[in-house]
């Protein structure tokens, strides 16, 4: 029998009253829609009385629940960080186990974690669904309805920009002078709407004071299919290396934010001050511990030399821990990395490296 999944009987009930009468020990209120978290224009304070439950889109595991696909008996992991014990054996029976999920992993990030869309078999629906029962309803009647936007043909290229650059930097100035010179006030607003909206998520760089005051922001949108649906890729996102590992860089942080949510880490992106092309996809930070996570979706080795930055992260901060987020199933497993600087290649850094395929990764994040 399936345990029961909070998340996904949310997601199922309509109404919330039919909530609150069957499932009183799980939630005592149940508010949906993208922006109905914002409570600060309400005439109830709710102070005392307010907690504040994420409700992120379908995680991979629950999406195959969802699809009645048949979830490969792999080793129960409660923490990615116990793998790092494993033994050669248990990396290769794993990978020969898990390998299936690939192509089931390529479909949740052209579907999405909507439960809807994810349903429907007709990929061409389910991701029209997406643009116009997602996208639009939020970016058309949310926007206009809670905050008063106007100007929706703006609101709609920035989200458009987003959508091509999934993943990346994002340089305001830049975007000002493309989307036809909306002042960088106006984006930055309509950023903190997507934001509050929970369209995207923004990561600030790693680091103190002025690094992190003048740095760029990253953006991830919420769902890793969304820019594939709102650019109109259908399968050929699947061909287009650059767009397939923006969409794996977007699931993995979801899932990693989703899991980590209530021990209320902070995510950041890490770049090495005198080679700005290298850098650590992720930063994770709860307390004293910092685990740095390198998404590379490539079908090419993970090999040490490979991993520049990440070794460069993990000699300068002293960590001990780090996870390299790859395609290959071959790769599965443990590196003892050497020093990334110069004349000390031959050093042994007191560190490891897990390599880990990225459906796995989401996997295990998400039981």
């Amino acid at each position: 029998m399936t345990p029961f999944n909070p998340s996904m009987a949310v997601w199922r009930e309509p109404r919330a009253e039919r909530l609150m009468e069957s499932a009183t020990t799980f939630l005592t209120k149940a508010a949906t829609g993208s922006a109905s978290p914002l409570r600060d224009g309400s005439a109830e304070s709710g102070v005392g009385r307010w907690e504040t439950i994420p409700l992120p889109t379908l995680s991979f595991a629950e999406y195959l629940r969802l699809r009645q696909v048949d979830i490969p008996a792999l080793p129960e992991v409660r923490s990615l960080r116990d793998l790092f014990d494993w033994g050669a054996g248990e990396f290769s029976k794993a990978a020969t186990v898990g390998r299936p999920l690939t192509a089931h992993f390529h479909e949740y990030l052209l579907r999405g974690g909507f439960p809807e869309p994810a349903l429907v078999d007709d990929l061409i629906r389910c991701q029209r669904l997406l643009r116009e029962d997602i996208v639009d309803k939020v970016l058309k009647r949310d926007m206009t309805a809670l905050y008063g936007v106007r100007r929706v043909l703006e609101v709609e290229e920035i989200f458009l920009y987003l959508c091509y650059h999934d993943g990346g930097i994002l340089d305001v100035p830049t975007l000002s002078k493309q989307l036809d010179g909306i002042n960088r006030q106006s984006v930055n607003n309509f950023l903190d709407l997507f934001e509050a909206t929970h369209l995207i998520y923004r990561l600030r760089p790693f680091g103190y004071g002025k690094e992190v005051l003048r740095g760029r922001s990253k953006v991830y949108l919420a769902d890793a299919a969304l820019p594939g649906a709102v650019l109109l890729l259908g399968r050929r996102l699947l061909e287009k290396p650059d767009r397939l590992g923006a969409a794996v860089e977007t699931a993995f942080f979801k899932h990693l934010h989703t899991r980590y949510y209530s021990e209320s880490p902070t995510f950041s992106y890490w770049q090495d001050k005198n080679h700005r092309d290298l850098e650590v996809d992720l930063i994770a930070q709860a307390g004293d511990r910092l685990v740095p996570f390198e998404v590379k979706y490539q079908d090419a080795p993970c090999s040490p030399k490979k991993r520049k930055c990440l070794r460069l992260f993990l000699e300068e901060k002293k960590v001990a821990h780090g996870y390299a987020i790859t395609q290959r199933w071959e790769d599965f497993g443990v590196i003892e990395p050497f020093s990334a600087h110069k004349g000390m290649e031959r050093e042994k850094l007191d560190a490891k490296i897990l390599s880990l395929p990225a459906p796995l990764a989401c996997l295990w994040l998400s039981e």
